[in-house]
C-alpha cells in the first residue's frame, strides 16, 4: 500500500512539473500585467530617460550598435538576452519588468532579442511591455561576443561599458536577479 502511495505522489509531482513546463512555453506567456513604468521611472537621469524613450522598440544595428550604446550611457547596464520563442526567457521576463521599474533610475536596462523573428518579438513585447529597447540580434552575435550559449543570458556592464559578469541561463527567482544587480551593476550597493 505504501508503495502505491509513493508512486501516486511521484506521478502527481511529475504531472505538476509537466503542466508548469507547458505553461512556460505557451503562446500567451502568462500574466500580462506590468509595473507603471511612467510613474516608476519619472525623474530618471537624462541618459536613462532617453533610453527609456525607446521602450519596447526593436532596434537595428546588431552588435556594433549595442556596444556603442552601452559604452555611451555612463551608467551600469543590465543586458538581457531573450527570444519570444524561449520558454525560460518568458518565465523570467516579469522579473526584468519589475527590476527595470525598481532600479531603472540607477541602472540602464537593455534587451537583446536573439535568434528570433522580429515580428514575433514585436508581438511578444506588445503583450509584455518593458520600459527599455531591445537590439535585434538574429544571428546571436552580441551574446557570442561574451561566449553565452543562448537565450536567456544576462550581461552586466560597469558604467564605463566594461563587461563585468555574465549570468548564463535563466533566473529562477527575482531575488537572484536583484542580488546580481546589486553586486555587479551597483557594486555592492
Amino acid at each position: 500500500m505504501r508503495r502505491w502511495i509513493k508512486l501516486a505522489l511521484a506521478l502527481s509531482a511529475a504531472l505538476a512539473l509537466a503542466v508548469m513546463a507547458v505553461g512556460c512555453g505557451s503562446s500567451s506567456g502568462g500574466d500580462t500585467t506590468h509595473p507603471d513604468y511612467a510613474k516608476a521611472l519619472a525623474g530618471a537621469p537624462a541618459p536613462l530617460a532617453k533610453l527609456y524613450d525607446e521602450a519596447n522598440e526593436i532596434l537595428p544595428g546588431g552588435k556594433a550598435a549595442f556596444e556603442k550604446r552601452v559604452a555611451s550611457l555612463g551608467y551600469p547596464v543590465v543586458a538581457n538576452v531573450w527570444a519570444s520563442w524561449c520558454g525560460p526567457c518568458r518565465f523570467e521576463f516579469p522579473m526584468f519588468q519589475e527590476a527595470a521599474a525598481k532600479w531603472g533610475k540607477q541602472v540602464a536596462f537593455i534587451g537583446i532579442d536573439s535568434e528570433d523573428s522580429e515580428k514575433e518579438a514585436e508581438i511578444w513585447l506588445a503583450d509584455h511591455p518593458v520600459p527599455y529597447p531591445s537590439y535585434y540580434d538574429p544571428d546571436f552575435e552580441v551574446a557570442q561576443s561574451y561566449k553565452a550559449p543562448g537565450p536567456p543570458d544576462t550581461a552586466f556592464y560597469d558604467r564605463g561599458g566594461k563587461l563585468v559578469y555574465v549570468k548564463l541561463g535563466q533566473y529562477a527567482h527575482d531575488s537572484e536577479l536583484e542580488e546580481d544587480i546589486k553586486r555587479y551593476a551597483l557594486g555592492g550597493a
